[in-house]
């Protein structure tokens, strides 16, 4: 196939797509929520029922564990069959896993429920997964755009639960909260099931490959040699580190740390979702529209900075709103321009497994980062060591990302996917 021979006909971002968008949307909003619920509990845990910060730091870093397992499988079968019935099913396990939650008398019960449970749900109901269920429905020249719509519910859906869950992370009426989250992953799980398409988007991928001709030994090879696929995966472990595993899981404990009450840390949490909400759309924009390596370059930059801001917190809550919107800013912004470079460097007939695989590697590191911080917490009772650490991978991660950045006047033209090799 020449560069000069059109790419075959993708589908229209009509209803069926749109579908999609909303229904990822929701179902990470859902998701993430009851994940971030973890770090908003773990104070009360920790003075109400005497469960340490390591038990529940480590509780954390297993359903990490467990979703770093799962995601390999999850993105094939949404290549294969769809999200319909992968993001149902993921959404079923999520409400057990909180309704378990809210029967938890101890950490075993705790760990069966949030880490093994829960792993399961969230690993079904990942941005991976709603990433390359988009992809597989929306042209390439708004692709960008619709990723960044569909996978910002991770965080949309956190600024709009967790200062409600605030309200009832107290000693007498943390149950509550989770029973809440379980009837409402219940109802996503129902409007999963109904609304979602019930077969695989039939889109078209570069060169007209459909996705089953190439074997699996193939696809596996193709990307173990790859320097493409390499950067994206040693960027996106640290991404893991420095996001999930170590804001999503010790931000509020460090905010309660610092001297603020439940509801002013979970409105600086939710005011970082808010500004995270923006980020990710508008990351998804640029990425339709520039370079993709030199926009993680940046965005990597702007975490880097805004952790190491986050270690002169102390008392003023000022200083914490303005980590909020500076982290927020950068948070998840690096899922659409990642999966971009999925689909365009390492071909869309792949990315159900390559996204399988970056977001493996983004678990591990968010295990990581999980496990790291109650390990310092616990050796010097102060987070600074693990802001500064994470601050240095961040700036490691700008510069692996910059060897993805295409030289200048080179960059593809919006719409136009490379040709995998």
């Amino acid at each position: 196939m020449s560069a000069a021979s059109p790419l075959p006909r993708q589908p229209g971002f009509g209803l069926a797509a749109w579908t999609v968008v909303i229904i990822g949307f929701l179902s990470l909003g859902l998701a993430f929520s009851t994940r971030a619920a973890l770090g908003l509990a773990m104070p009360v845990w920790e003075q109400a029922e005497g469960w340490s910060r390591t038990e529940v730091s480590n509780a954390g870093a297993l359903a990490l564990v467990v979703m770093a397992l799962l995601a390999p499988t999850a993105g094939l079968l949404t290549d294969s069959h769809g999200p319909r019935r992968l993001l149902g099913a993921g959404l079923v396990m999520v409400a057990a896993a909180a309704g378990l939650i809210s029967l938890a008398d101890g950490p075993v019960m705790l760990i069966l429920a949030f880490s093994v449970v829960g792993g399961i749900g969230f690993g079904a109901v990942a941005t991976h997964v709603v990433a390359t269920a988009v992809a597989l429905m929306v042209p390439a020249a708004r692709r960008g755009f619709a990723t960044g719509i569909a996978t910002a519910g991770a965080t949309a859906g956190q600024l709009a639960l967790v200062p409600i869950l605030s309200v009832w992370m107290t000693a007498d009426d943390w149950r509550t909260g989770f029973i809440g989250l379980a009837l409402a992953a219940g109802v996503a799980a129902v409007a999963a099931l109904v609304l979602l398409p019930r077969a695989r988007a039939a889109a078209a991928v570069p060169g007209g490959a459909a996705p089953a001709a190439e074997p699996m030994g193939r696809r596996i090879g193709f990307l173990a040699t790859n320097p493409v696929f390499h950067a994206l995966f040693w960027s996106f472990f640290i991404c893991g580190i420095t996001t999930s595993g170590v804001i999503e899981v010790h931000l509020m404990p460090y905010a309660a740390l610092c001297g603020f009450p439940p509801l002013p840390s979970a409105t600086a949490y939710g005011v970082l979702c808010a500004v995270n909400l923006g980020g990710m759309i508008l990351a998804g924009h640029l990425g339709d529209r520039i370079d993709r390596g030199r926009l993680l370059a940046v965005i990597y930059a702007g975490r880097a900075a805004a952790l190491v801001l986050l270690v002169f917190i102390g008392d003023d809550y000022g200083l914490l709103l303005i980590f909020a919107v500076l982290f927020g800013l950068f948070d998840y912004s690096t899922v659409a321009p990642t999966a971009g470079l999925v689909a365009d460097r390492l071909g869309l007939h792949r990315m159900g497994l390559a996204m399988g695989l970056l977001s493996a590697g983004h678990s591990l590191g968010a295990a990581l980062g999980a496990w790291a911080g109650g390990r310092i917490f616990a050796a010097t009772g102060d987070y600074a060591g693990l802001w500064y650490g994470a601050a240095a991978l961040s700036g490691v991660a700008v510069l692996i990302v910059l060897t993805l950045a295409r030289p200048r006047g080179r960059d593809l033209r919006p719409g136009r996917a490379a040709l995998p090799a």
